[in-house]
């Protein structure tokens, strides 16, 4: 039986002492929750989450990292750095990252090695665009995004990564893909792994969907077999949204 995970992506809004502000609204409402719960406040934000997230059941997650562990890199945050600050977990490929930074399959698996290397739990975004899925494509662009991500991640390692699909025309939109259609592609990829990997590996490993989920059609995105938690955007801003989302099966 795999465990849910939502996790809030706060992008780049709250500032730090509004990010404190909020956390100190999350932690009462999920405190008792079944489901793993995460936060992934901007790099700033994140001191200040960190010292109220401590000894809690909320993971403390960060939205990005260099591909480097240290160096002449100006402006870039390193793994070391978030280790030091008690970051857990971190998500890496981020369609926002892809789209509007240019990052490759290349850089992102880059990434994911170095955060294995260092124990920090990996959430991999995968995801097509509007154009890709109305070419048929859809799956197809995901299984290039989990073939390239995971090159040379060990059978043994994929213990430490969670899946995030996130269909690139449903993020900030407000539109969401059917739990239908998220099943069918949660589905595809899962078989994808068992192909990569192992069907044993496959079937524990954690795949979220992320999209416009909000506490009005959660219920029915999880409700699918192969749909595990969410990655969350805009409705993790809200205590009482994240909250709701997060004791979905209460």
């Amino acid at each position: 039986m795999r465990d849910y995970l939502i996790a809030g992506n706060w992008k780049m809004n709250k500032t730090p002492s509004e990010a404190k502000e909020l956390v100190k609204e999350i932690l009462p409402l999920v405190k008792d929750s079944t489901t793993k719960v995460a936060v992934a406040p901007s790099f700033v934000a994140i001191p200040a989450v960190a010292e109220l997230v401590k000894g809690t059941n909320v993971i403390l997650a960060a939205q990005n990292m260099a591909d480097d562990e240290e160096g002449a890199f100006t402006g870039e945050t390193s793994v070391l750095m978030l280790k030091d600050l008690g970051v857990e977990m971190v998500i890496l490929g981020h369609s926002e990252r892809r789209s509007i930074y240019k990052e490759s399959n290349e850089t992102i698996n880059k990434k994911v090695k170095l955060a294995l290397k260092h124990d920090l739990t990996v959430d991999l975004c995968i995801g097509e665009t509007l154009e890709e899925r109305e070419a048929g494509k859809a799956e197809a662009v995901c299984f290039e995004q989990l073939e390239k991500g995971l090159a040379g991640v060990s059978e043994a390692e994929l213990a430490n990564i969670v899946i995030a699909y996130e269909p690139v025309w449903a993020i900030g939109t407000g539109k969401t893909a059917s739990p239908e259609d998220a099943e069918a592609v949660h589905k595809a990829c899962r078989g994808k792994l068992a192909e990569m990997y192992s069907a044993a590996a496959a079937d524990k490993i954690i795949i979220q969907y992320g999209g416009s989920v909000k506490p009005a059609n959660v219920k029915e995105l999880m409700a699918m077999e192969n749909i595990d938690g969410g990655l969350i955007g805009g409705a993790s801003l809200t205590a009482d949204s994240f909250a709701a989302l997060v004791n979905f099966n209460k």
